[in-house]
Formats: structure tokens, sequence, C-alpha cells
């Protein structure tokens, strides 16, 4: 078999000759962080939307009387099924919010990565709370309740931001190979004046 013929080979031209060398095979399934890095990016542009979409609803939806009263529960199912078209979208990218929190938090703890525990799970709390101050919000319409929604909408941001800022670091070092990190100067071979 010539080195050619080799699937994941590089070859190196030098002084003495052609050297073949095997390069690792690469896995097709994307890392903890790689998962977490995407899981954070998708995140954070579904609550910009999501925060985008509750103020709408705060400003310019009217919740039916009717949607108000029996529980919290039961308001999620009423925002969903009696509207406005605004209150059921936004109930329904909540609660898609709140179950794509939950994988982030599993990985990481699968992996035992304690500063993604942190911040997965924190994410996953705000979002938790945010959807219980909205379920709330649509029982019994108070301020206090879409107030507590917006901040832990954004306590759910700011978590997903600190696992890009992390992350950013720890993909770019992955990235360098051996070879493109800077060696420390030899002195070997060197006079000085004797």
């Amino acid at each position: 078999m010539k080195y050619w013929d080799l699937p994941s080979a590089e070859v190196r031209y030098g002084m003495s000759g052609a050297t073949v060398t095997s390069r690792p095979r690469t896995s097709s399934r994307p890392s903890t962080e790689e998962i977490i890095r995407r899981a954070s990016l998708g995140t954070s542009v579904a609550l910009l939307i999501q925060y985008g979409l509750g103020m709408w609803v705060n400003l310019y939806a009217t919740i039916p009387a009717g949607d108000q009263g029996g529980g919290e529960f039961a308001a999620i199912g009423r925002a969903l099924s009696h509207g406005p078209a605004g209150l059921a979208v936004h109930t329904g990218l909540g609660l898609l919010l709140l179950i794509g929190s939950v994988a982030p938090v599993v990985r990481a703890v699968a992996d035992r990565r304690p500063a993604f525990i942190v911040t997965t799970g924190l994410n996953l709390l705000a979002v938790l709370g945010a959807a219980a101050s909205g379920a709330a919000f649509v029982n019994t319409g108070t301020n206090g309740a879409s107030l507590s929604m917006a901040l832990l909408t954004a306590v759910a941001l700011l978590c997903q931001v600190v696992n890009l800022f992390l992350l950013a670091g720890v993909l770019s070092l992955r990235s360098c190979s051996a070879s493109d990190r800077v060696q420390p100067p030899t002195t070997q071979g060197t006079s000085h004046g004797s």
C-alpha cells in the first residue's frame, strides 16, 4: 500500500525524504462543548424573540377575562387554546424553551463540567420561573408577575451569554494544534563570547 492510498495520512517532505504519519480520526459526534455552544446560541435567539413577544403581549394584547382564575396550569392551557394569537405563540415558545433547557443541564452533569452545570442549571431555573410567572400573569393579570417574567428571562439570557463566553476560550484552545503553539526559545548551541 502506498502512502497516497491511506485515507487519513499526512505527508511531510524534509531533508531525509518523505514522512507519512496518520492523522487521528475525528469523531462525527459533537463534543459536550459544541452541544452546549449550539444550545446556548439557539436559546439566546429564542429568549430574545420571547422577550420581544412578551413586551408586545404586555402592551397590545388583551387577555380575556375568562382566562383569569383557575390556577397557573389551567392558565397555560387557556393561553394556548383561547389566545390571543400573540399570547399563544408566546406561551408555546416558553414551553419549548423550558423543554430545550433540560438537555444542556443533563449533558453538563453527565460530563461533570462544574461551570456549565451552574450556568445551564441557573438557566433552567430562570426559564422555569419565567414560565411560572407567565402563568401567574395570565391567571391574575398582576404587573409583578409580568416584571418577574421579564427579569427571569434576562437572567436566562445572561446564563447563555456566559456559556458562549466560556466556550469561546475552550473551543479556541482546542482548535490550536501543538505545532501552532508558541514554543519557548532554547539556549542550546549558543555561545556567549567565551
